[in-house]
């Protein structure tokens, strides 16, 4: 979702690149891959920002990879969470935070060329191979629509708007 589409809904958007720490972009930098023990620290933050938001009404849309199932997990209930053993958000007395995740699923070649035309961005395309052997994508009991990048941007907002289950 772009961003002005975001403000339209009254959302607010957060793009969790911004928000990883200087050794992380540090690391990516040098063409190294991230690790488990590199994101969680992250991701974490990232879930005080999606409980802090929730919390006070403000439904919001986060830009994150979450490459992985325990990712996705640690996004909906913190740092608690690094086992893949809970599939339901409110379990174990975590907040409940109901995300619906959006995937957007393309091959490595669509991908890494449009990497490859991204300018001023911390993580190399070279990069692109290790997120590729780490993704999980979702699955069910997980929310989540599943796009194709082949769509262009305006039907992909389209499509998610239209799925969105409004309260």
């Amino acid at each position: 979702m772009t961003c002005q589409t975001v403000s339209k809904l009254g959302w607010k958007f957060y793009d969790a690149d911004d928000y990883h720490p200087e050794e992380n972009r540090k690391k990516m930098g040098k063409g190294i891959p991230l690790n488990d023990q590199d994101r969680i620290p992250w991701l974490c933050k990232l879930h005080d920002i999606l409980l802090r938001n929730v919390s006070s009404g403000q439904s919001v849309v986060l830009a994150c990879s979450a490459l992985k199932k325990m990712y996705r997990n640690i996004l909906m209930r913190g740092e608690d969470t690094t086992s893949q053993e809970y599939d339901e958000p409110g379990e174990k007395g975590f907040p409940e935070l109901k995300p619906l995740v959006v995937y957007l699923n393309g091959s490595f070649e669509v991908i890494s060329e449009r990497l490859a035309k991204r300018k001023g961005h911390f993580m190399p395309p070279e990069l692109l191979q290790s997120q590729f052997d780490t993704l999980e994508p979702p699955s069910a009991p997980e929310n989540f629509l599943s796009l194709n990048v082949d769509r262009s941007v305006s039907e992909m907002i389209s499509f998610i708007v239209d799925n969105i289950k409004f309260k």
